[in-house]
């Protein structure tokens, strides 16, 4: 059965990475070997829904400057992105919520100096993220959207 988008997205807690970044690529093999649980699906930012998604955020579909979590329909960015899905994974991961104490400002300021630079820090791939059988489970992929 095809899923809408809005169906999609209260459904399910959505993590949009860069898939033709290194260091974001890097980031969603994380996601799989510690969200054991598969408490998010990860979305390419290039992909057909990626792009849906972001248009959802009102965000820009054509260069991507963070990753961006929808949990529960709202969507975050940044450092409170990253914050909130390091929060609800294990130990030793989810002591890290505690960062919240450091204000918005510098933790967004760090942030974005490495968004900015990754790829010129890590490389970007000739090729997006591929998902293999073994991964599948914690995507979601094109062909579920309608």
């Amino acid at each position: 059965m095809l899923k809408s988008l809005e169906h999609l997205i209260q459904s399910h807690d959505i993590i949009l990475f860069d898939a033709e970044c290194v260091l974001c690529s890097a980031w969603a093999d994380f996601m799989i070997k510690h969200d054991q649980h598969c408490q998010f699906k990860l979305v390419s930012v290039q992909s057909n829904i990626g792009q849906q998604l972001l248009t959802y955020c009102h965000l820009p579909t054509d260069h991507f400057e963070t990753m961006v979590l929808l949990e529960n329909g709202q969507c975050y960015t940044e450092s409170t992105a990253f914050l909130r899905i390091m929060q609800r994974l294990d130990s030793p991961y989810r002591g890290l919520k505690y960062a919240r104490l450091v204000p918005q400002t510098i933790r967004d300021f760090a942030y974005r100096r490495i968004a900015l630079n990754r790829y010129r820090l890590f490389g970007q791939t000739e090729q997006c993220y591929r998902v293999t059988p073994e991964t599948q489970q914690h995507f979601l992929l094109d062909e579920v959207l309608t």
